[in-house]
């Protein structure tokens, strides 16, 4: 029967792939859905993720990286964030010295992912946060090979200013909003979808005041309506805003949990529950548009829901989150669903390993492609370390070919920082090695759990005084056996010093390995074009 259908899925490939619909949610934590709760828990309202991940196949040893930025690089170019970048800098950082990589992001010759899809026939589209580079053209959506794009450059905006943090003197805000239009040719800002100077979290009723994930969803929703039945397949990207910082929400969403006293809490809560139905709103007009049953659509968080700062995350029972190599940081909630997904898979909990890069080698041959990157090795780049998930997604075989998990960190000194590339561990089965940087004492922040109500009253987590020392000898180092205790509450490096000598020989040995650019500094010429001739607004500022 396994090998029938394994035939019949290349005959169908082989005729005409599958849409694809990839959903990232940003900072979503483990215990930010539902179907992470025992039934009945109300804090967290998330019923179409629940429904999609009860009629789809849960990937339940999904991992990223610890940060936005390098987890959407490993995406779109099929490498390990160690081979990739591992940096969270700004989009204004270059290093003149390295025309290669010394910039924000994914150097622009690695070959992208919607490139891949382009070739093999697809229409491509992306919509929401790029975070993979901004300096110039080249490491655009539109260079990567999405001909249609509606999005922000940065790690984040507001959601109702669409301005960022800003770092340009002389100017009291910068904005992020983009608009890519291969049809029409336009390439610029998005102003035509600013909201009144007046619009904000406390003033809802200003005209016009759109909160900026709606405007997203509206575009996906415009795409998928405006499919036809002879069009190509197409591959579609929503890189979601939600549930990153600020915490702002449409009102509607915030008084479903006047119960809930925490006002972080609250707010996180409302926010999950408006991605919820944006989600929901998507798979309605693919169903609408008959395209549910000719499509895959896999959603995944960019990485662990973020604890500091009030962000309101959380990763119960998974320790740490964003920021933290602990579980709650990197495994993150992950499902696949669509018509497309054999019947054989749907209903089932699957918890063999997963990386976000390794979507790179199966749409690739989704679409009859070939993933082997010429560009990158010509220009002495990393080769793509991605796998093709497709035969065991599918059913085809029993098992993921993945059978090692790579966990990238770095010496930078701030969250945000530039630093060389490390090696901060390794997973292989149920064994996870961690070991911390070097420079900061072999030091891991985050050591920490929560509960399943999180925050509250006393939620404001200072990293600092949650911090766990891993080390390269056993009585110092951290060796998790994850399949009896997933929260990394006991190190077991002591008692299987052997083990923890092979998986440290084997962070040796990828740390020989690491791609490692330095990223420069913030480029002046970044807020010169974005203040002067593009009246206030982020975009390419380099030929």
């Amino acid at each position: 029967m396994r090998t029938m259908f394994a035939l019949s899925l290349l005959l169908l490939v082989a005729a005409r792939p599958p849409n694809v619909l990839h959903i990232i949610a940003d900072d979503l934590g483990w215990a930010d859905v539902g179907y992470h709760h025992e039934a009945g828990w109300r804090d967290v309202l998330t019923p179409n993720l629940d429904a999609l991940a009860a009629g789809g196949l849960r990937l339940e040893r999904f991992y990223t990286h610890t940060i936005c930025s390098p987890s959407r690089c490993a995406l779109q170019t099929g490498r390990a964030p160690i081979h990739v970048n591992v940096q969270n800098v700004l989009p204004e950082f270059v290093n003149a010295k390295d025309p290669i990589g010394g910039f924000q992001g994914a150097s622009a010759n690695f070959t992208g992912l919607g490139e891949l899809l382009k070739r093999g026939g697809f229409d491509t589209y992306f919509i929401g946060k790029w975070d993979s580079g901004m300096a110039s053209p080249r490491h655009a959506p539109r260079a990567r090979g999405y001909d249609n794009w509606l999005g922000y450059w940065h790690h984040s905006n507001g959601y109702w200013s669409h301005a960022t943090s800003n770092s340009c003197p002389n100017a009291s805000s910068v904005f992020d909003l983009w608009e890519t239009n291969a049809t029409t040719g336009y390439d610029g800002p998005a102003r035509s979808l600013a909201n009144s100077p007046a619009c904000s979290q406390g003033n809802q009723n200003a005209t016009p005041c759109v909160h900026e994930e709606t405007l997203f969803t509206n575009r996906v929703v415009q795409i998928l309506e405006a499919r036809g039945p002879a069009d190509p397949p197409f591959f579609l990207v929503y890189a979601m805003h939600l549930v990153h910082y600020p915490l702002e929400v449409p009102q509607a969403y915030l008084d479903k949990f006047t119960f809930i006293d925490d006002g972080v809490r609250r707010l996180s809560h409302a926010m999950g529950n408006m991605l919820d139905a944006q989600v929901g709103a998507v798979v309605a007009a693919l169903r609408d548009a008959n395209l549910w049953e000719d499509t895959l659509v896999v959603f995944h968080s960019d990485n662990g829901g973020e604890l500091i700062f009030e962000c309101g995350g959380n990763n119960w029972p998974l320790r740490g989150g964003k920021f933290s190599n602990f579980e709650g940081g990197i495994r993150v909630n992950a499902f696949v669903t669509g018509g497309a997904l054999s019947p054989s898979r749907r209903g089932v909990l699957d918890s063999g390993l997963a990386m976000v890069h390794d979507f790179y080698a199966t749409y690739a041959a989704l679409a009859g492609v070939d993933a082997t990157d010429a560009r990158a090795a010509a220009a002495g780049l990393p080769p793509h370390d991605s796998l093709n998930l497709w035969p065991w997604l599918s059913g085809a075989s029993g098992a993921s070919p993945r059978t090692e998990v790579v966990i990238g960190d770095t010496s930078a000194e701030t969250p945000n920082g530039d630093g060389a590339t490390l090696v901060g561990g390794v997973i292989q089965g149920s064994w996870k090695l961690l070991v911390g940087p070097s420079n900061k004492g072999f030091v891991i922040l985050q050591d920490v759990l929560t509960g399943p109500a999180w925050p509250n009253t006393s939620s404001l987590l200072l990293p600092l005084l949650h911090s766990r020392v891993c080390g390269r000898v056993p009585e110092v180092g951290c060796l998790f056996n994850l399949a009896v205790d997933p929260s990394e509450t006991t190190s077991l490096a002591a008692q299987n010093p052997a083990l923890f000598a092979t998986l440290l020989a084997r962070v040796d040995e990828l740390q020989g390995g690491v791609y490692s650019p330095v990223r420069g500094a913030a480029d002046p010429a970044a807020c010169r074009v974005a203040t002067g001739e593009r009246g206030g607004y982020w975009g390419p500022f380099l030929p």
